[in-house]
């Protein structure tokens, strides 16, 4: 490995498997201090993204030890599906709080922490372009996220912190096994790049979103999704 993220302080969300522990292995990979959050059994800390007090835990322990935050990768997410006129107020606002709160209580958290050259990532996803069935939930969220990283990046700029978003297509994690497991040859086939997506390949693009390799880059959604939303839909 390159050492792109030689010293650098991440905390990550949603840690314990797919995206999240993709990201962990390859920022520690590329010389990171991560503090792996998440509320499943795993290698890092109990971190419910849901609760500012649970924030300011995390934050305060890699600080006692490091000093500072360099960068903040909310990853964690959940799905919720059901009809939109069906759809238990309790699930979607569970979504809600997970997806979006989350994310802001994070940025919150960390800002006093972090210095010039500080870099913030949110994983929103296609479906914050774009609506697919029974996910009014999710795609409200990942919409919503979008709109809280373009705004989060004019108020955090003049402090030379980036704000990111990556938007990823389909990718082989735990939240959409089953129905990667049953369409993955159709998904495949409808994908200029022809495969579906793996956990590292969101990882790679959070590298670089991380690293000083994307210094002058804030605002952004970075669509990572096999060449998806290069083509035009078939009616």
């Amino acid at each position: 490995m390159s050492g792109r993220l030689e010293g650098k302080v991440v905390i990550i969300t949603g840690a314990a498997r797919g995206q999240g522990l993709a990201e962990v292995e390859l920022f520690r990979a590329e010389g990171a201090h991560v503090i792996a959050g998440d509320v499943l059994d795993h290698d890092g800390i109990f971190l419910d993204v849901t609760s500012a007090e649970s924030w300011a835990a995390a934050v305060d322990s890699a600080v006692s030890i490091h000093g500072r935050i360099d960068v903040l990768l909310n990853n964690a997410g959940v799905r919720a599906v059901a009809p939109v006129h069906q759809m238990p107020i309790d699930d979607f606002q569970r979504v809600l709080d997970i997806n979006l709160i989350g994310p802001l209580l994070g940025i919150q958290a960390v800002v006093p922490h972090m210095q010039s050259g500080s870099s913030i990532i949110n994983v929103s996803s296609l479906n914050g372009l774009a609506a697919n069935v029974n996910t009014s939930a999710y795609t409200t969220s990942k919409f919503a996220l979008r709109g809280l990283t373009k705004s989060a990046a004019l108020d955090l700029g003049p402090l030379g912190i980036r704000v990111n978003a990556i938007l990823p297509g389909v990718i082989r994690t735990p939240m959409v096994s089953y129905i990667v497991d049953e369409y993955e040859e159709r998904l495949a086939a409808g994908l200029p790049l022809g495969r579906i997506g793996e956990p590292m390949d969101i990882a790679g693009a959070a590298l670089f979103l991380a690293s000083d390799d994307s210094a002058w880059v804030s605002g952004l959604d970075l669509t990572v999704d096999g060449g998806q939303m290069a083509s035009t839909p078939k009616l």
